[in-house]
């Protein structure tokens, strides 16, 4: 598969051009990057209103992914997101009518800025099963009893932080037969169309969804893809540029651009054969840490998640130890570590991450209180009013009752204690203090 926007811009940088446009540095090499640094000069394209290079690329992507059309990101999948919920609202907004979107409650904070920024209100759903703030396993049946008349999308982030991944095939025949949209947060399954079967959203029916090229594949920090599904309102393809750029930067890095234009060829040139091994790999190597006697929760391919309290450590215990021995981890807290793996990984790198485990010994488990865990809170205030009114930053303890201005995570995506708007209750102010949280921004009175 080509590579036109690489193979332009590393033309132009031997060039011997001078440079009299932006960026400031020339192409002078001061971090090492610089030459290949560049604007929207002639050739280069332009990312919201492609006609050339960029338009190629993005076809090329669109292939590989099976969808309508996938569109650039140089901004992550945060402009993806505000971009997919601007799209889905828009025919949903009559006369006054504030927009609801139903959506898990595990979702990012660039979710919640978007609904503050679109003026959208929100139908949480929360999990039953009450096992970690960054897990939200929602059911089809859970979705569609949920669904009424004033929803106009349903907003779904799978995997989660700790790899579970929903039942998107089943959430999107509810939502067809519903007659609205399913959005997917799929910013951890970028890789997700190229297992046998498809697990990608677009493949089991989502109508969009955007994914975090940077955090499963080899692309620069930042790039991302927002997918229109073929089957979608034809609308959503038509306008996804407008709403992107309604959103982002007129002046997209051209070093992402790049690294996502790279990234097809690299898909297509024996990706599913080296990320199969690769699974193979870190399924042994999930099976050598539960026989030392360690937990391993079930996960999507790529991650490895260790359950650490039920061996008599903490995660952050066990983040330290495997930084001791040159290990650096994805997430831990006082329960829980997530290591993240790709075909990148250097056999040494598995190598290590077994010689670790095989010489710590689990011990009795710590048990925490499972009543800790966030309840449906009283909504006081709009999304958007929270967000945009003056607010100031409080102690916890002085917080209880106050009007939450900011969310407040332990690590996006997660179950925010408390959303922007909601009232700050007794036992939200425990939580906050078992994830060690001292500050949260509230509403001025």
């Amino acid at each position: 598969m080509n590579t036109p926007i690489l193979d332009f811009v590393k033309k132009y940088a031997t060039g011997d051009i001078s440079r009299f446009h932006m960026p400031g540095h020339k192409g002078k090499d001061f971090i090492g990057c610089e030459r290949l640094d560049i604007t929207e000069i002639c050739g280069a394209d332009v990312l919201y209103s492609p006609d050339g290079i960029i338009a190629e690329s993005e076809d090329n992507a669109t292939r590989l992914f099976g969808s309508g059309h996938t569109f650039y990101s140089a901004e992550g999948s945060s402009l993806c997101i505000k971009a997919m919920l601007y799209l889905a609202s828009i025919g949903a907004r009559n006369g006054k009518k504030r927009p609801t979107v139903l959506a898990s409650r595990n979702a990012h904070k660039s979710f919640i800025y978007a609904c503050a920024l679109l003026d959208l209100d929100v139908k949480w759903l929360y999990p039953k099963e009450k096992k970690h703030l960054c897990s939200c396993n929602i059911s089809a049946r859970e979705v569609e009893d949920a669904i009424s008349d004033d929803i106009f999308a349903v907003y779904v982030t799978s995997p989660d932080y700790l790899g579970s991944i929903a039942d998107i095939s089943g959430i999107s025949s509810v939502c067809k037969r519903k007659g609205i949209p399913l959005l997917v947060d799929n910013a951890h399954g970028a890789y997700l169309g190229f297992l046998s079967p498809s697990l990608h959203p677009i493949a089991l029916g989502a109508d969009m969804c955007c994914d975090s090229a940077h955090k499963t594949l080899p692309v620069l920090t930042g790039g991302a893809y927002l997918h229109v599904s073929s089957s979608a309102d034809s609308f959503y393809i038509s306008e996804a540029r407008s709403a992107l750029s309604l959103f982002a930067s007129t002046s997209p890095s051209y070093l992402i651009l790049q690294s996502l234009d790279r990234c097809n060829a690299y898909l297509s040139d024996g990706y599913r054969d080296r990320l199969s091994e690769c699974i193979e790999h870190i399924n042994e190597i999930k099976a050598f840490i539960s026989k030392t006697g360690f937990y391993v929760e079930r996960s999507e391919p790529l991650k490895i998640t260790v359950n650490a309290a039920r061996s008599g450590y903490t995660g952050d215990e066990l983040s330290d130890i495997l930084r001791n021995d040159r290990i650096e981890c994805e997430f831990s807290d006082d329960s829980l570590l997530v290591l993240m793996i790709t075909p990148e990984n250097r056999d040494k790198d598995l190598k290590r991450l077994k010689d670790v485990f095989s010489a710590l010994t689990p011990k009795p488990a710590i048990i925490y209180d499972s009543g800790l865990f966030p309840e449906e809170a009283e909504s006081v205030m709009t999304v958007r009013e929270a967000v945009l009114a003056r607010s100031e930053t409080v102690s916890v303890n002085d917080a209880m009752g106050r009007i939450c201005a900011s969310p407040t995570v332990s690590c996006p995506p997660a179950i925010p204690i408390v959303v922007s708007g909601e009232r700050i209750s007794p036992k939200a102010v425990e939580i906050f203090k078992r994830y060690k949280i001292e500050k949260i921004k509230v509403v001025s009175t």
